[in-house]
Parts: structure tokens; C-alpha cells; sequence
């Protein structure tokens, strides 16, 4: 079945032959949803998309809630032949103008509150239909899929063609959009399913976001290629989690999915059922993977991923999952840490620049030649801009990043994008913005502002200057009025300093 569609072959196979089994136990609605009539309705989204002008190539930009709807719109698309674009559903109309313009998508998806906002922006942007999703699971997309009929024949793309383009954001605020292809999605789920044992009898908490990697190519795409069943919630609900433990098996999240999981009573007697607990998308501290073992007798497996690379190393399934580190590299991934300056290769336990050469690397940047240059060599390694170091037993310890990308809540904020805007404001001079440790988030963002002459300016002016241009978790979580940045000889701004004077904000 789905036979000339690489990727959506690979997704269907483990469940054939078991159409009737729950794939999606639906938490909003306590409907369950079984492969069978999970791949249908893809089928009529494919034919939805097809009707709608959707050629083979042309991308779909989705920007909608959490839902079923959404799912069997990303396998629908790639059925299609078409180009899955999700988007964050925090970005403003103005942030969402950018990707539109870049990627130029055929079909946008949106959630029916934001269509009036979209539409002007989707128009000036070319986009040729418009279809919305609701969080209850209405919309005219559901609508359209229940009036089509299933048995849409999947347009035919091989491993080298698009699936999926991510955005990723710039160190200059610019997104740069990451083209992935059938077979590297298709083969990291693959490797992540047999080296974290993935079986049909497996059923996964499904708490995270699916316009992210980690939701949508990690948590799906591996339950889909297990045949295993998802329970799928809306988002991150801590009593719901719990409530559910007793009948699932694994739970994929972000740190601060198990910082606040920490906090309830239950989690033992919950948890003792489960057989796999996975974090990744920010660093996780030693502190919680040891309370996390105290409290449940589990060993959270810390993982290491991109953008542009889906999953790189893993801490082992069977064997050692040390605190602190990200394992290993997973089966067919090279990686190697080089001289930032050099590229040469450097020795066990210096720390370096990590780079990264496997079938999951992605095929580029969309419409940014140069910038692919910059960032995957002609040999295919590409180089992540993370520094790490590998110790003398091969585990791989992510030390610092080489841009100032801030991670926060698990999701990645770029310093430059908040800053031009801030200084952008009445009455700023100039900002720098910083990431320093939050308990809860990781990290925190923090604006530094300098005022003009003779102006008083204001926490609260900042915040609801930045409120309507910038995601919400890209918003300063605290906002400082200083004098004057501190800078190098040669002009430069001493990020570092501004580090070691704030670090302590969020900690006190």
C-alpha cells in the first residue's frame, strides 16, 4: 500500500493488517481513532489538497491546533506529493508574513480564530486557498475530508524528494527553512525505533507540539512505524499525564515536562507501569535526571537533535544513560568535533564545534544556497554550532552553543530577531538579549536595555512594545534598564558579562 510514496509507505507498513487497532486515543474528545480510519481520512485529506490546486512539490503551511485533524493533514499532504510546513501557533500574523513570503505554500491552514488576521497577510503572500482547523476538531478542512472519499492513489516520491520544510531561525533573525526529505525521516524514525524498542504493544504519551520536530517526526513518526498507539493531548497537562500512566507505556517530553511532573505526589504509584521516559529539545540538568530516578526508579534517556538533522545520539536504551550527557551516536550517524576555526578533527576530550554526516542530515536550506554552503560541506557533514566534547567512553557532552541561540521551554529564540525590535521601540537606544538558567524553562530570556538620554523607560513599556510582534515565548521574561552595555575593544558587545550579572535571576 502507498507503495510508490516513500515515506508514507514506511509510516503504514507495521500497521497493515491491523486496521482496527486504536493508533490515536483522542484526550479532547475520548474518541479513539483506529489506523484504518486514520489513513483513510489521510486519503481525504490527499484528495482535499488535490482539488484545492496542490501539485506535487508545492508546499502546505499549517498553522492550527493540536489535533487529529492536523496529523492526518501532514500524512494527507505528503500523500499528495506535497511539501508539509508546520508552524509554530504562537507566531504573530506579522511573524507568520515572513514564512509565507519565503516558502510561497500553495495551501495555507490556519485556526479558524486567526483567518480574518491571515488572510490579507496569505494573499499579499500569493497563497491560493485557505482552510481552517479548530481545536474541537471542526473547521472547513474536516468538513472537505469527511465530504471526499477515501482511496486517494498517493503521488508517487522517492527518498530524495521534499517532505517537510522546518524553519529554523537565523543568528541574523532571519528563519531559514530546512528542506527534509522522505528518506531522512524515513530512516531516523526507523533507527529510533529499534534503538529505543519501539513495539506495537507500546502506547506513548503524546504531549508535545506537532509543528516541532520532536512532536511531529519523533513521537508520531515512530509510533506510526511501530504500529504502537498514541494517547494525544492538547498539550502538556500534568494531572492528565499522570492519569493516564497506568495504561501507557512511554512518555516523550522536554525538561520542563518533568520539572513540573516532579512536583505531584503521584508520579511514583503512577509511573510504574511505564518502560521508557525520552527528553530532548534542551539540555536536561543532572539535578532532575537524578530526582527523576529517586522517584520513580527510572533513568530519563537524554537524546540530541535538530532542526536539520532530526535525531544525532542517544543515550542507550540498555546500558549506562549518564546524566549530564546525550549517549552516543545513533547506528549510520558519524560525528565527529572539530576545531571551530580549522575544521580539523580534534582529540577525545577537547571540545569543539560538533558536526554531524548521516542519512537524517537534511538536503538544505530553502532558497539559501550560500547559507548551505556556509553549514554543510561538500563531504555531508553538517555543522550544528553546538559545542561538545566526547569523553573516553564515547558519551557525548553538549557544553555550550557557538551562536547565541537561546533555548527556552524547548523551543529555540534567537537573540538578534528580539533585539531588533526592542530597539526598534520608542525611547531605546540599544538592547541585548540573553539567556540565562531558569528552574523551570531551562532558560529564561532577558532583555538589557539601554535608554536614550533624558527618557525614562520601563519594564512594562518593553514587554507590551515586543507583546504583538513576538511569540510568546520568545517575549522577555524580565527586562533590565542599564547605563550602558558592556563592550570589548574592539566594540563588541560582552554577552558573557551580561551572563555572570543576571545568571542568578531566576535562581534566587
Amino acid at each position: 500500500m502507498y507503495d510508490d510514496n516513500h515515506l508514507v509507505h514506511a509510516l503504514r507498513q507495521a500497521s497493515l493488517g491491523a486496521n482496527d487497532k486504536t493508533f490515536l486515543h483522542n484526550h479532547q474528545t475520548g474518541e479513539d481513532v483506529s489506523f484504518g480510519a486514520f489513513f483513510n481520512n489521510a486519503e481525504r485529506m490527499a484528495a482535499v489538497l488535490a482539488n484545492a490546486g496542490l501539485r506535487p512539490g508545492d508546499r502546505v503551511a499549517v498553522q492550527a491546533p493540536k489535533t487529529q485533524a492536523m496529523l492526518e493533514l501532514y500524512v494527507g499532504t505528503v500523500m499528495a506529493g506535497g511539501v508539509f510546513l508546520p508552524l509554530n501557533t504562537a507566531y504573530t500574523s506579522a511573524e507568520v508574513e515572513y514564512f509565507l513570503n519565503d516558502a510561497t505554500p500553495r495551501i495555507l491552514v490556519c485556526d479558524g480564530a486567526k483567518r480574518d488576521d491571515l488572510a490579507p497577510v496569505a494573499e499579499a503572500a500569493g497563497v491560493a486557498s485557505i482552510f481552517t482547523i479548530a481545536a474541537d476538531e471542526t473547521g472547513s478542512l474536516p468538513k472537505a475530508r469527511d465530504a471526499a472519499n477515501a482511496g486517494f492513489k498517493a503521488v508517487p516520491r522517492g527518498t530524495g524528494d521534499l517532505a517537510a520544510i522546518l524553519y529554523t531561525s537565523g543568528t541574523t533573525g532571519r528563519s531559514k527553512g530546512a528542506m527534509l526529505t522522505h528518506g531522512a525521516l524515513d530512516s531516523n524514525s526507523a533507527t529510533l525505533r529499534d534503538y529505543w524498542q519501539f513495539t506495537p504493544d507500546d502506547v506513548l504519551i503524546h504531549a508535545l507540539p506537532i509543528f516541532h520536530t520532536h512532536g511531529l517526526f519523533v513521537a508520531t513518526n515512530v509510533s506510526l512505524m511501530a504500529g504502537s498507539s498514541c494517547i494525544f493531548l492538547a498539550g502538556f497537562d500534568a494531572k492528565a499525564i499522570l492519569d493516564h500512566m497506568p495504561n501507557a507505556t512511554s512518555l516523550m517530553g522536554v525538561p520542563t515536562f518533568y520539572t513540573r511532573l516532579l512536583e505531584h505526589k503521584e508520579l511514583a504509584s503512577a509511573s510504574r507501569r511505564m518502560r521508557l521516559f525520552v527528553s530532548g529539545s534542551a539540555p536536561l540538568l543532572a539535578e532532575t535526571h537524578d530526582r527523576w530516578r529517586e522517584a520513580t526508579g527510572h533513568a530519563i534517556l537524554e537524546r540530541y537533535g535538530m532542526t536539520e538533522t532530526n535525531m544525532n545520539t542517544s543515550n542507550p536504551y540498555d546500558g549506562d544513560r549518564r546524566a549530564g550527557t546525550v549517549g552516543f551516536a545513533l547506528p549510520g550517524i558519524e560525528i565527529k568535533i572539530c576545531d571551530p576555526e580549522t575544521g580539523e578533527t580534534l582529540p577525545t576530550g577537547d571540545v569543539g564545534v560538533l558536526e554531524v554526516r548521516g542519512p537524517n542530515v537534511f538536503a538544505g536550506y530553502w532558497q539559501m544556497p550560500e547559507k548551505t554552503a556556509e553549514e554543510l560541506r561538500s563531504d555531508g557533514f553538517f555543522i550544528t554550532g553546538d559545542l561538545a566534547k566526547v569523553d573516553e567512553d564515547g558519551y557525548v557532552h553538549i557544553v555550550g552553543r557557538q551562536k547565541d541561540l537561546i533555548i527556552t521551554g524547548g523551543y529555540n529564540v534567537y537573540p538578534k530577531e528580539v533585539e531588533l525590535l526592542i530597539d526598534d521601540l520608542d525611547g531605546v537606544e540599544e538592547s541585548a538579549v540573553i539567556g540565562v538558567a531558569h528552574p523551570d524553562l531551562g532558560e529564561a530570556v532577558v532583555a538589557v536595555v539601554v535608554p536614550r538620554k533624558t527618557v525614562a523607560l520601563t519594564e512594562g513599556a518593553i514587554m507590551s512594545g515586543v507583546a504583538t510582534d513576538l511569540a510568546k515565548f520568545k517575549q522577555p521574561k524580565k527586562v533590565m534598564v542599564v547605563d550602558a552595555l558592556p563592550r570589548n575593544t574592539m566594540g563588541k558587545v560582552q554577552k558573557n558579562i551580561l551572563r555572570q550579572d543576571y545568571g542568578d535571576l531566576f535562581l534566587e
